[in-house]
């Protein structure tokens, strides 16, 4: 029962994923590791997608499901992508938690991802690899098939992941975002985003970075950095990506 009821859960969360308030956490510590945490909270889209589904939807047990929970990653995947892993993806999902709370009749959808990274190489791999371990078979058959996603196709949406690229050192963060990449990501997605903008669905992003040391260097002026120079926070949406990648883009020396 429990591996049938994530391939749902992920399938709200990637149908959504392009109009959603989405925050990435990541607290540097002094020993080198850093707890990152990706949140996203559904909760506006569903109160709008609620005015599309029919009352036969609505009174699945599926859609009725409530829950408030935290697991391993690893045992939340379906064996068939747990079976394809790498030994470094598996540990490094094995070293994930997910959080859900969900109850979509009050239209209530969040879910966050949390890894604690041993050191830079270690965050660096799973900024790579995260997208990769959720691009499963079975849910691309479920969002394929599944004729209440409305025109979100989820297989698009997680393969924009692939658009940054990273440089992380003891001392530096670096994202980059690739515009060819991007652009590439925008022509398969733009039905999505039309969807979305469609139903006045904001798609805000916000990124958060403790750091144990202040910092010495932030390339982004629309980056913020707190009075003890031990924070940077970028607040942004996709719209303002679409016209301007460069805005997503982070060097930070500290």
């Amino acid at each position: 029962m429990k591996k049938l009821y994530y391939p749902i859960l992920f399938f709200v969360l990637l149908c959504f994923s392009s109009c959603v308030d989405i925050e990435e956490h990541y607290d540097f510590k002094p020993d080198g590791s850093c707890n990152v945490v990706y949140a996203f909270d559904m909760s506006h889209a569903v109160s709008v997608l609620m005015n599309l589904m029919t009352d036969s939807v609505k009174e699945t047990p599926q859609f009725s499901m409530v829950k408030d929970t935290t697991l391993n990653f690893y045992t939340a995947l379906p064996d068939s992508t747990q079976q394809r892993m790498t030994f470094d993806e598996a540990n490094m999902a094995k070293s994930s938690n997910l959080s859900i709370k969900m109850d979509l009749k009050k239209s209530i959808m969040k879910v966050s991802i949390n890894h604690v990274s041993k050191n830079s190489k270690d965050l660096a791999y799973y900024l790579k690899h995260l997208s990769k371990i959720s691009m499963d078979s079975q849910l691309k058959a479920i969002t394929k098939n599944n004729k209440s996603s409305r025109g979100f196709d989820a297989q698009q949406l997680v393969a924009g992941e692939d658009y940054y690229s990273y440089e992380i050192t003891p001392h530096k963060f670096y994202r980059v975002i690739d515009k060819g990449k991007f652009n590439s990501f925008l022509k398969k997605t733009q039905s999505t985003f039309a969807v979305a903008k469609a139903m006045l669905i904001d798609m805000p992003y916000k990124v958060v970075l403790n750091f144990a040391k202040p910092v010495k260097k932030v390339n982004n002026p629309k980056a913020i950095v707190s009075a003890d120079r031990k924070r940077v926070t970028l607040v942004t949406n996709m719209d303002d990506v679409i016209k301007n990648p460069s805005v997503m883009n982070l060097k930070i020396d500290f």
